[in-house]
């Protein structure tokens, strides 16, 4: 039965077309959604405009606590890219997944406080900024302020991504001293989840990175990002499928940076710079990841081309799809 029965039938073109051909992909292990989900910029295509009107005028209030609901109508899945700032509490994590049906996957980012080794030296980190990450790769805080609030939503979990930014040399001088960081970190992550690395650092992405992966089956997160190679030079990279399950996260332009991005895109109603070669990365990717009988986790963002639902429309209508 509709939540909103006085639209009924009223749903917007696009999510129409999207919904089965993403249905009929996850149900072959093949997950696509986008990064984040409160866009309003997407009303009229994936949401239904009448649905968050209070006394005749769109309601930010109601389309931000009640989109979500209408978004998994869509998306099998989500990348939760607010987790990264904060450890959300039990309360939010148990009315976000009873917002979604039992079958909708989320991916989500590990907090900050896991990945950053130095505070960045911005106003919002206060009286921190600057200063040493004392909770840098602590898998016990990780286990106790994350891990733990997760457990009884198990069967509702894609990957938790560690998303690293670009570090210095003084944070680690060479790759070796990163991998030994990183392999003391996984091997003492407790089980049950599964895990994918975010690398910003393209010297980082060599065989001895992706052997460390694999020892632990932790996923190589395939990223478009500003300073690392293209999703199609990530995608021919054999040793990259590292884990039983891939993940990709398309995100920018190869040599644009997140500002840039956002001030030429928003408000994200439409793709305004389609990116070929980002494009059949995801295609390639995804195709082995089905030759080689994996889940494969797609997550795109509107800072890519200017519409993360457009792009994956886009790279699914490239497919061939089982219905």
């Amino acid at each position: 039965m509709s939540l909103f029965p006085e639209i009924e039938g009223a749903r917007p073109h696009q999510a129409a077309r999207l919904a089965p051909k993403l249905r009929a992909l996850a149900d072959q292990g093949l997950y696509f959604g986008t990064s984040s989900w409160k866009y309003e910029g997407w009303l009229g295509s994936i949401y239904n405009e009448g649905r968050y009107r209070t006394r005749g005028r769109h309601s930010k209030k109601k389309f931000d606590d009640l989109c979500l609901a209408e978004y998994a109508e869509t998306f099998p899945t989500v990348c939760g890219d607010f987790a990264f700032y904060q450890f959300p509490s039990a309360d939010y994590w148990a009315r976000l997944f009873e917002a979604t049906p039992p079958g909708f996957l989320f991916g989500l980012k590990v907090p900050e406080d896991i990945t950053v080794a130095k505070w960045p030296g911005h106003a919002r980190y206060g009286t921190k900024a600057g200063e040493r990450n004392e909770h840098f790769l602590d898998p016990g805080t990780f286990e106790q302020h994350f891990a733990r609030l997760l457990r009884p939503y198990h069967a509702r979990l894609g990957p938790l991504i560690f998303e690293f930014g670009t570090f210095n040399k003084a944070t680690f001088p060479n790759p070796g001293d990163f991998y030994g960081a990183l392999d003391t970190f996984l091997a003492a992550l407790p089980e049950g989840f599964r895990y994918a690395v975010e690398i910003r650092n393209y010297e980082f992405l060599t065989p001895d990175y992706l052997d460390l992966l694999r020892s632990r089956n932790v996923a190589h997160v395939f990223n478009a990002w500003t300073r690392m190679p293209g999703l199609e030079d990530q995608s021919q990279l054999p040793d990259a499928y590292s884990a039983e399950f891939t993940v990709v996260r398309a995100l920018l332009k190869k040599g644009r940076d997140y500002e840039a991005a956002v001030k030429a895109f928003e408000p994200y109603r439409a793709i305004q710079e389609p990116n070929e070669s980002a494009r059949e990365g995801m295609v390639r990717i995804v195709t082995e990841a089905r030759k080689k009988r994996i889940e494969a986790f797609v997550f795109v963002n509107n800072r890519l081309e200017g519409n993360a639902p457009g792009t994956i429309e886009a790279v699914v209508d490239r497919m061939e799809i089982d219905e």
